[in-house]
């Protein structure tokens, strides 16, 4: 019997789920410099506007995973996406103070988005395809960004800032709706899949059939004092405070440093996030390519993203040198397709550690990137003013990546660590 393809229309929704966030999220970004001037905003106070999705999406990533254990994968993602949905329509109605409440909100919202799909990738795909099953995942969030750039530039010339957020309200919506009608929680579950398929996603797997199953406990003090947690989270925030640039301030950057119009920034806005985009897709692929060939996990996981970021570091910093704006910008896109490679090796590393408490380490692991993303913001301002200029932020954006590299070369990790128990 030849295996249903299930699995890759679960991926497809998840990869829609994730390319609709980014494009929600990172709209403010591109619209940043108008906004600013229609409500007569210093660069401090945007820079908090923007900032206020990260502290809200950090701080709710382990009550989102949790919420997620109580009500499934099925009902937590839509009540997700139809909450971030109306939040982004409530930005684009009021003043300064209420868009930073829908920003807050949503961030709560989004923030159970990447450990339920985590969990849902580790449920649905054999260990094998774990990796590009990541990529594909991590790609669609730039994705959404790709096309959010110049689809937010065109849109603030033609209908406004404001209605544009309405707009973009809309697809979640559809979305959640669509989920809840055709996924199911557990491959077992789901009437498209049989058995040759079900065997395929659980061979050499030990992973309980009872799927109603309550996990054990979360060891919180293990978790706490794991050394390769502490290597897993500091990456995280290194490498979400340099990627969370090309949402907040990249665009500005261009309009300021570079002189490019704000359309043409949009455009340019958008090739850094394609090259994240292929080096997910890829990386996702080289990484599974490698485990199956040398067996690995080491290598496959953590050698290729210690080295695709210190390529990432070099190639930035390069840019510095550069004064063609396009030519830079292709430069640094080239940077950002080497430290995708590394983005789904993030997610392979959670299920190969988590084990049965994948949703809630993988959290705590996005919890500390977005911590990361939401101080840099916030940074940049204080960086223009007082250290140097774009030139400094830059450089410090360089700074951060070469970081992420030393710490995938310090981490260590064993298998199912939170649960004692082999890999799977």
């Amino acid at each position: 019997m030849k295996a249903s393809n299930t699995r890759f229309i679960v991926l497809a929704g998840l990869c829609m789920a994730a390319a609709l966030a980014y494009l929600t999220r990172n709209a403010v970004g591109t619209a940043e410099s108008t906004i600013r001037a229609d409500l007569g905003l210093t660069k401090e106070q945007s820079g908090w506007l923007s900032s206020a999705f990260f502290w809200a999406y950090a701080l709710c990533q382990i009550p989102a995973a949790a919420l997620s254990l109580r009500l499934g994968a099925r009902r937590a993602l839509p009540l997700f996406a139809v909450l971030w949905s109306l939040a982004t329509a409530l930005f684009g109605m009021g003043g300064f103070a209420s868009m930073v409440v829908s920003r807050a909100l949503v961030g709560v919202a989004q923030a159970g988005l990447v450990p339920v799909a985590i969990s849902v990738m580790a449920r649905w795909f054999p260990r094998a395809g774990q990796g590009l099953a990541s990529g594909a995942f991590g790609g669609f969030m730039s994705a959404g960004s790709i096309v959010g750039a110049p689809l937010t530039a065109a849109l603030v010339l033609t209908c406004g800032w404001r209605p544009m957020f309405l707009w973009y309200a809309l697809p979640g919506i559809v979305w959640a709706v669509w989920f809840t009608r055709w996924f199911r929680n557990h491959p077992a579950e789901h009437a498209a899949v049989n058995e040759a398929e079900l065997q395929l996603i659980t061979a050499g797997s030990e992973r309980a059939q009872n799927v109603d199953a309550k996990p054990p406990s979360m060891p919180w003090r293990l978790l706490m004092t794991s050394p390769a947690m502490w290597c897993i989270c500091v990456q995280q925030a290194f490498r979400s405070a340099g990627y969370i640039f090309f949402g907040t301030w990249f665009t500005t950057y261009l309009q300021e440093a570079r002189g490019v119009e704000l359309i043409t920034s949009g455009w340019l806005t958008a090739l850094p996030l394609i090259g994240d985009l292929t080096g997910s897709l890829l990386g996702g692929a080289v990484s599974d390519a490698v485990l199956r060939k040398t067996g690995s996990q080491r290598l496959a996981r953590q050698g290729i993203p210690a080295i695709a970021l210190f390529v990432c570091a070099c190639l930035v910093f390069s840019a510095w040198f550069v004064s063609n704006a396009l030519a830079a910008v292709l430069i640094i896109s080239l940077g950002m397709f080497c430290a995708a490679v590394a983005n789904p090796c993030v997610s392979t590393v959670m299920m190969h550690v988590g084990g049965s408490h994948v949703a809630t380490v993988s959290g705590v692991m996005n919890m500390c990137g977005n911590l990361g993303a939401a101080a840099f913001p916030v940074v940049v301002p204080w960086l223009l003013a007082n250290a140097g200029g774009w030139d400094a932020v830059l450089i410090g954006f360089t700074a951060l990546y070469a970081s992420a590299a030393l710490f995938w070369l310090l981490l260590k990790t064993k298998p199912n660590m939170f649960d004692g128990m082999p890999a799977h």
